[in-house]
């Protein structure tokens, strides 16, 4: 079972059925504030997601990734999480420190 764990929310778990699904789609079903400026179109980087583990069971990167990566505006281990999906397995996240909410609580 495809299983999203987001580190710095407290170890948040986000078990699912549904694959190819993209991660931001994910994480908003479970009602968990995710930024997305752009409405979840790739056009900006602020849903993007820091992946410690997991890489392997995401998609390839898409043309936008590949775009904001070139203009150093995403690292290695760094994805949009509008574009990114999860295929299976497990895969573990955190909110980048510039795209944190205000009114949520986060862990380390």
């Amino acid at each position: 079972m495809p299983k999203i764990i987001i580190e710095n929310l407290n170890h948040l778990e986000i078990n699912t059925n549904e694959r190819e699904s993209n991660v931001i789609e994910l994480i908003h079903g479970n009602f968990i504030d995710w930024m997305h400026a752009c409405g979840k179109k790739g056009r900006c980087t602020t849903c993007k997601m820091i992946v410690v583990e997991g890489a392997e069971n995401l998609s390839a990167q898409t043309e936008r990734e590949e775009f904001f990566r070139s203009k150093g505006r995403l690292n290695n281990s760094e994805r949009l999480s509008c574009q990114a999906k999860l295929k299976k397995g497990e895969i573990t996240i955190r909110v980048a420190d510039e795209n944190k909410f205000p009114h949520m609580v986060y862990s380390e």
